[in-house]
């Protein structure tokens, strides 16, 4: 009677599905990180035939889905050998003037909750969901975007058989049962995550653009209805991928019971956003709730805006970021033409203090999280711009960009967590 019962809640789970998962990416090579060729592919609409799979099609993707192994495969998790999550996150600071400095910092030994993070899209596998193989891509992006989270939390990362770069550069051959797939493979590892290692504690999620989109979807069905998962939660940083509010509220949308992140101190709640150094234009892929990446769940009351949430100042106003970006692959972020650290630049990650500011910014239908830099003509750092076009804004650093102010601010939710 429970495994029907099970049975029948996956059946709903999967219906429940955001369409945006069918279409997830027409979202990029998201964590260009750890693929410098990759540019964002020109976002193409799948064929509504594709999506309109009836009821018994999805059962039959969700419960048969020879990519998802019974036991999990971990990208990250304590113990662990050679985790990419828990390796050297030192930094070399480097102020408008070219002085440097050296900036230490540990994963801590002993940290009080956990992180589920899901990666981007990295993979350059040649199918349209990659197998669970760990490939350089998938360790360049953790060291990228969830390492330094390791000072504050155990990292949890699973592999999971997510939609690949060559798949979304072909959008029409990406099925709803391919889509259902990968989503599966999340929902697969969380629930081992939870039934062997979570132990009451609790969990930051952690997702960036087609890891966000699958990160929405397990908390619309997991964590959001369920009270005894909710009081677990103390943070989804959900990052690049359109969580949607309704006009001028907190709280509704994507999530009924998870509201936006209003202070450092409030616990249970959502941060999210997506970065563009302009205004988005109409066409923009990010920061519009109709954007071209979502056709077929459009907000026709228009009642909707994509949620902004200024990580370096929940409340609101402008604020400082704190970068981190990794040395490696420092111009796939930044655009081709950025300078390399200097030689004397040996950390696996540096920082430009000062040198940006946000705020988050609503106009023209569109809202999102307006980076600015701060510095003189003087200052010869690098700065940032759109890579793949204006329509994709600074999609490829939204975690980046801001890495320090999210582990400061996870920092100051875990303290009123356990508080």
């Amino acid at each position: 009677m429970g495994a029907r019962r099970d049975h029948a809640r996956m059946q709903r789970t999967a219906l429940r599905l955001p369409l945006a998962l069918a279409v997830i990416l027409t979202v990029a090579a998201c964590g260009g990180t750890a693929n410098p060729s990759n540019m964002p592919p020109t976002p193409t609409a799948i064929p509504t035939a594709t999506l309109a799979g009836t009821g018994a099609a999805v059962a039959s993707a969700t419960t048969a889905t020879p990519s998802i192994p019974a036991d999990t495969v971990w990208l990250c998790r304590p113990g662990l050998t050679n985790n990419p999550c828990t390796g050297d996150l030192s930094a070399t600071a480097i102020e408008a003037d070219g002085s440097t400095s050296l900036e230490t910092a540990v994963p801590a030994t002993d940290p009080p909750i956990d992180c589920f993070y899901v990666y981007p899209t990295v993979s350059r596998q040649t199918g349209t969901n990659a197998t669970l193989k760990i490939d350089p891509e998938e360790r360049a992006v953790a060291v990228a975007q969830a390492a330094r989270f390791s000072q504050v939390c155990n990292v949890y990362a699973p592999m999971y058989p997510q939609l690949t770069a060559a798949a979304i550069a072909t959008p029409e051959s990406i099925s709803f049962a391919a889509a259902v797939i990968a989503y599966q493979g999340v929902r697969s590892a969380f629930l081992d995550y939870m039934a062997n290692y979570n132990h009451g504690r609790g969990i930051a999620f952690i997702g960036h653009s087609q890891g966000a989109f699958m990160l929405t979807a397990l908390l619309k069905a997991e964590v959001d209805p369920r009270p005894e998962t909710r009081r677990l939660l103390v943070s989804a940083l959900l990052l690049g991928g359109n969580v949607t509010v309704p006009i001028g509220q907190t709280v509704g949308g994507d999530f009924a019971n998870i509201p936006a992140c209003g202070s450092t101190t409030q616990i249970g709640c959502v941060v999210a956003y997506s970065s563009f150094a302009t205004n988005p234009p109409p066409d923009a892929v990010f920061g519009r709730v109709n954007s071209v990446l979502n056709p077929f769940g459009r907000d026709t009351s228009g009642s909707l805006q994509v949620l902004c949430v200024n990580p370096a100042a929940p409340a609101g106003g402008s604020a400082v970021l704190t970068p981190y970006l990794p040395t490696q692959g420092l111009s796939a972020l930044l655009g081709a033409n950025t300078p390399t650290p200097p030689p004397s630049v040996k950390t696996p990650y540096v920082t430009y203090p000062g040198e940006f500011s946000a705020h988050c910014q609503t106009s023209g239908g569109a809202t999102w999280l307006q980076v600015d830099r701060t510095t003189s003509p003087t200052d010869h750092r690098p700065g940032v711009s759109s890579v793949g076009g204006a329509r994709w804004g600074l999609h490829v650093v939204d975690v980046n960009i801001a890495l320090g102010n999210l582990v400061d601010l996870l920092r100051s939710e875990v303290t009123a967590y356990h508080g």
